[in-house]
């Protein structure tokens, strides 16, 4: 029988505090200049923070689920904020990381098994698929809080660039968890409000959804149009492609540590 879950089904987890205490450290590096490679400690602090974010978004999912009636999300460990406890830690956290590196984009993470036949109303099915990029879209916010309020003064270039990197990956998830795909976040919300027919020929598609979505990235049309949308929604947020394209140029620290352009030196 499940029970409601228990203090110890709350309580954070070791591991996430762990990523938790690299990620203030290696900001603190980036932003005292201790760091030799400063390059190095940008990266350590966007992907420390990148996984922070992929444990607050799967977090918000099963946070809004229990709340929602399904009381099996303590058991499983979901509450704890350890990213191995979700469904598959190669697609959680590995792949994400993997994309960050090599591209710059924030590949939707981990995943959480919950248990819908426990929830009545379409309307709390919508919030739970909603929660988790609506978490990366916070997230954004307060990243870019330094640029929106015009405070940016004393604020050292290499971490502005750092922040600019990491809210760019914040945006993208968002972005790319909000499309109506299968599979995604953004089907998820719309899915409760489909006939059961249509819901029955989609569902054999969702394991695809993801691929599909990087597959029609790799063209280059499609590709210039998504990152034009990105950027537009970094400049409103007052980031440039100044401070994101040196962002990215430090967190590929293996690259060679660039010449940093000083705006607040």
């Amino acid at each position: 029988m499940t029970t409601a879950p228990t203090r110890s089904d709350r309580r954070v987890s070791p591991v996430f505090l762990g990523i938790a205490a690299v990620t203030a450290a290696s900001g603190w590096a980036a932003w005292t200049g201790f760091a030799d490679n400063p390059g190095f400690a940008v990266f350590l602090f966007v992907t420390a923070a990148w996984i922070v974010s992929l444990c607050l978004h799967e977090y918000a999912h099963a946070r809004t689920a229990l709340h929602s009636g399904d009381i099996s999300i303590g058991a499983k460990g979901y509450l704890t904020l350890n990213p191995l406890k979700y469904t598959h830690a190669l697609l959680s956290i590995v792949l994400p990381v993997l994309f960050v590196i090599m591209g710059g984009i924030g590949l939707p993470g981990g995943a959480v098994f919950i248990e819908r036949g426990r929830i009545q109303g379409r309307w709390r099915h919508s919030l739970i698929s909603a929660a988790g990029p609506l978490t990366n879209v916070l997230f954004a916010v307060v990243c870019t809080a330094p640029f929106w309020l015009d405070a940016l003064d004393g604020v050292p270039d290499t971490f502005r660039y750092a922040l600019g990197f990491l809210a760019l990956l914040q945006v993208t998830a968002a972005i790319l968890n909000f499309l109506p795909i299968p599979g995604l976040d953004g089907y998820g919300v719309i899915e409760p409000w489909l006939s059961y027919n249509i819901r029955r020929q989609v569902e054999p598609f969702a394991p695809f959804g993801l691929l599909a979505v990087f597959g029609i990235l790799w063209i280059p049309e499609v590709n210039d149009v998504f990152f034009d949308a990105v950027d537009a929604i970094l400049r409103g947020l007052g980031v440039t492609d100044w401070d994101t394209y040196w962002g990215q140029r430090l967190y590929r620290f293996w690259q060679g540590t660039p010449d940093i352009p000083v705006i607040n030196g």
